[in-house]
């Protein structure tokens, strides 16, 4: 199954907003393989998702990314074996 790592970028003082409407996000389009985790860093919220690709090519371009206080995303796919 695709794993991706996402990268995010907040407005300042909304991590844990945005972390939230992100686990609302997964918890509605029933992704039960992730973990997210705030950090300290060039990047504010840390993703590792694990599903369909299709399915987290949609949630990362029109869930997560549409979120408005995300300023932007890296996303990196692993590549399977």
């Amino acid at each position: 199954m695709p794993i991706a790592y996402v990268l995010i970028n907040s407005e300042l003082g909304t991590d844990v907003d945005v972390i939230s409407q992100i686990k609302k996000i997964f918890e509605d389009e029933k992704i039960s393989s992730y973990e997210i985790q705030g950090v300290y860093g060039v990047f504010d919220i840390v993703i590792k998702i694990s599903s369909d690709d299709e399915k987290l090519r949609n949630l990362i371009t029109n869930k997560i990314r549409k979120i408005n206080q995300v300023q932007s995303t890296l996303t990196m796919m692993v590549i399977e074996k």
